[in-house]
């Protein structure tokens, strides 16, 4: 059905050749074809289209079905852009079977926030991203069926079946630009599609202009030195237009009366900036099983010339060569060979449930999301979370941004999968994050890593997190025991990075920089894990001793007399932990022992370090602190994980069994059960009880639309069911009861379970449904990725390093040197 009239302002068409020729240098008020010849029919009814500033942008849907970007080899470490190895520096997403949030230079900097096509026939106007059902696969698979690149085949079809819209998308690893290919079939007759393209230029949606050149498509922002997004087909269009969204775009002229009569050449006669949509007409398919084909670019660089000839240049090189370019052919080095590298991925395959299927998509995706202007600056998630309701108005980063901790779990990941390259490259970047006395603003006791930083070192977020100043100590570590850093290399980043790390937490001392201003005394830490509380974490706690322990290790290596110092601390703050971390007087029991029964388990975080208080913890996320001994966290095993602590201690298996207990009232509940494709029951748990970070359970709201209310839920992470696993795996071994069947049950349990979480485009959530209040407009069902932010690279990480733990039939992120702390 026809929606609304809409009503738009009139604006007189009637403007002087001359200032059309000044605005538009090189355009003729009528549209050519990609031949030169001028197009009458094509011309805009009107000059400047009105309705500025358009509606307020946003971000698109964080539930990506898909990521993408050129695979790129190092020259010395580095992304280097030769004439005879360019370096494409773009990046795209996929969600709700469009093309969403697409980056080009650094990778947090979009200049896209959504391409989709509106389809008009006899009586409808539909949108693609509304009205069809979305399949996805990978266009490049082996044998087995395992993805060989980040190349997508996405089929859309009509919900009344009356025609399918059939994409291929890759980018160009030769140019900065992104290939589609695009078929239209038309299962009745009167079928037209319109290209609908809303630019977010240099990461905001509310200072862009956009006009039709030509045949081409053209948008940047009112800034001098803006990017320039250019979009060209190699099909002519029928009609094009530029529009303010929501007042005067091609979707709004059609959803009007079904026509494409209200067009405009620009958005701008005076430099001003808007919400701005482009949106062009392709021919009718006049009859049944009519189909159009075409290939679709979008080309960026830092000028309209060059934009153009960028996406002229990869429409001339056709589907095929950038297709097979993309993939790696015999000049080009790409995605088939970079998974051809990695050798442990076969014998890791036998060890998971989908004949290791994700495993490969996994790999795909974690290298995706490294910076190519910075090498080695891996990001958290290639999205903004709930980004459909957060906006857009001011750059953000989301998660397109590194965090150590989320950097160590990836680095570790690429060592795991054979990738020696990569994690060697990104510990180097570290360097650029660690805080310094050249530190913009800082003043204090350096050698802490910042809690959040864009990919080029800019500051974000200050908060002070010593498990984030931990690991890269362990990663070090972790690197020189594989071989990949000499003696020499190490010893050399033992004294210029890590050695001030590891001196900071032994001592810490007071730290300025920007709001936070604090005196550090660890293990007690600013923030944990989910940077929302101070206190004794047992997590980081975890991190602390086994980076001293590395750093120990690594001070004898030196010839650093400081190696006894970090022994001995780490040494008493492992006979601390319990006193710290563990209360004997606690609140919550296992669902089968009796209620006056106390069992001693690990809380979250103890604010002071005595956990047998009723010290509250601090109210977060729209949910009240509650007394430290009702909130249960997974993040104690983190403790068995790096060899602190022995997976069969008593304290360690109480609080694992408090946190299987699913009789526990919703908000206090940890663990929920999903249904795995085989049928069987797999584990999902959250972060902690009186968790907010997540949808309204009343209104169905997200978290960034409403904020802090106390009907927020944070809900199901997947990489929570990979940690544990690795706990099941430590156990089995601790008992000496691994055997082959055992061994098979825990990879269908854990293994299959991470694997249950992935969506159709083998893309794994931060947050899972777990069926609890309000499913939200998008009615989720259970184990359905939300729109917190898909992939997260944690949890890709995660489930890489699980497989190669079964199938090493060792924890992969243990350290013997740690173990040895008893003995």
């Amino acid at each position: 059905m026809l929606k609304p009239h809409s009503h738009r302002s009139a604006i007189s068409s009637a403007v002087t050749a001359s200032l059309f020729g000044l605005l538009l240098t090189g355009c003729s008020p009528a549209d050519t074809s990609s031949k030169g010849e001028v197009l009458p029919t094509t011309a805009p009814l009107s000059f400047v289209a009105p309705g500025a500033p358009g509606a307020e942008p946003t971000w698109a849907f964080s539930g990506k079905t898909g990521i993408g970007t050129s695979y790129e080899p190092y020259i010395n470490g580095q992304y280097q852009d030769q004439a005879t190895n360019p370096v494409s520096k773009v990046w795209f997403s996929v969600a709700q079977g469009i093309l969403t949030e697409t980056m080009f230079g650094l990778i947090h900097n979009a200049q896209l926030k959504e391409l989709q096509f509106i389809i008009s026939g006899n009586g409808f106007v539909d949108t693609e991203k509304d009205n069809t059902i979305s399949t996805i696969e990978y266009l490049d698979t082996d044998e087995q069926g395992r993805p060989l690149s980040l190349a997508y085949k996405i089929i859309n079809k009509d919900v009344e079946g009356k025609y399918q819209i059939e994409k291929h998308i890759f980018t160009d690893p030769d140019r900065n630009s992104l290939m589609m290919n695009v078929t239209f079939t038309a299962f009745e007759a009167g079928i037209t599609p319109h290209l609908y393209v809303n630019p977010h230029i240099d990461n905001s949606g509310a200072n862009d202009i956009a006009f039709v050149d030509g045949q081409a498509l053209v948008a940047h922002t009112s800034d001098a030195s803006s990017t320039v997004m250019t979009i060209k087909t190699d099909i002519d269009f029928v009609h094009a237009s530029a529009g303010f969204v929501g007042t005067s775009d091609g979707m709004i002229d059609l959803q009007d009366d079904g026509k494409f009569d209200n067009r405009y050449q620009t958005t701008s006669d005076n430099n001003q900036g808007g919400n701005v949509a482009l949106t062009a007409q392709y021919p009718t398919l006049t009859k049944a099983n009519d189909s159009l084909r075409f290939n679709l670019v979008i080309g960026f660089a830092q000028d309209k010339t060059s934009s153009l000839a960028t996406a002229q240049a990869t429409l001339d090189a056709g589907y095929d060569a950038v297709k097979q370019a993309y993939l790696g052919d015999d000049s080009h080095t790409g995605w088939k060979d970079y998974i051809a590298s990695l050798a442990p991925l076969n014998d890791m395959s036998t060890n998971t449930a989908d004949n290791g299927k994700l495993l490969y998509a996994s790999a795909l995706v974690l290298k995706a999301q490294e910076d190519k202007t910075h090498a080695g600056a891996l990001i958290a998630s290639l999205s903004n979370p709930w980004g459909d309701t957060v906006s857009a108005k001011v750059g953000s980063t989301g998660y397109k941004a590194v965090w150590p901790r989320d950097f160590y779990q990836c680095a570790m990941a690429f060592l795991a999968m054979g990738d020696t390259q990569t994690p060697k490259v990104a510990f180097e970047y570290l360097k650029k994050v660690q805080v310094n006395q050249q530190t913009p603003g800082f003043a204090g006791t350096p050698g802490w890593f910042l809690q959040k930083t864009h990919v080029d070192g800019e500051i974000e977020w200050v908060g002070l997190q010593l498990d984030q100043t931990a690991m890269p100590i362990m990663l070090g570590w972790k690197l020189w025991q594989a071989g990949v850093l000499t003696d020499a290399e190490i010893t050399t980043w033992y004294q210029d990075m890590l050695k001030p790390a590891a001196d900071f937490l032994v001592s810490g001392g007071k730290v300025k920089l920007d709001y936070n201003e604090l005196d550090i005394t660890p293990p007690n830490t600013q923030q944990e894990r989910w940077e929302e509380q101070a206190g004794y974490s047992p997590s980081t706690t975890a991190a602390i001793i086994a980076g001293l322990v590395a750093a120990s290790d690594l001070a004898r290596l030196a010839k650093d007399p400081q190696a006894t110092v970090y022994q001995e601390l780490a040494a008493e703050l492992q006979s601390q932990l319990e006193a710290t971390m563990v209360t004997t007087n606690g609140l919550l029991n296992p669902a089968d022992v009796a209620q006056d029964y106390t069992a001693p388990y690990y809380v979250r975080i103890s604010p002071n370090g005595n956990p047998n208080t009723a010290d509250k913890l601090l109210d977060n996320n729209g949910k009240p602190g509650l007394d430290q001994r009702l909130i249960l966290d997974g993040g104690f095993l983190e403790l068995v994980r790096y060899g602190v602590v022995d997976a069969q201690d008593p304290v360690i298996k109480n609080s694992v069994m408090l946190i299987d207990n699913q009789q526990l009232e919703d908000n206090l509940r940890v663990k929920y059960e999903f249904t795995a494709k085989d049928g069987s029951k797999v584990p999902g748990y959250r972060r902690y009880g009186n968790d907010g970070y997540g949808e309204d359970t009343v209104t169905g709201l997200s978290y960034a639309e409403k904020g802090n209310t106390e009907d927020q839920r944070g809900r199901v992470w997947p990489f929570f069911t990979g940690e544990r696993g690795h706990y099941e795996l430590a156990l089995a071994k601790s008992e000496g009861s691994l055997t082959p069947d055992s061994k098979k049950a825990l990879i269908n349990t854990y293994v299959q379970g991470m694997e249950t979480f992935a969506n159709q485009g083998l893309m794994l959530p931060e947050q899972a449904w777990d069926g609890v209040g309000n499913p939200t407009r998008y009615d989720y069902k259970m184990g359905d990725g939300t729109n917190s932010a898909t992939p997260l690279a944690w949890t890709h990480a995660e489930y890489v390093k699980l497989v190669r733990s079964m199938t090493d039939e060792q924890v992969w992120d243990f350290y013997p040197v740690v173990k040895q702390l008893d003995q």
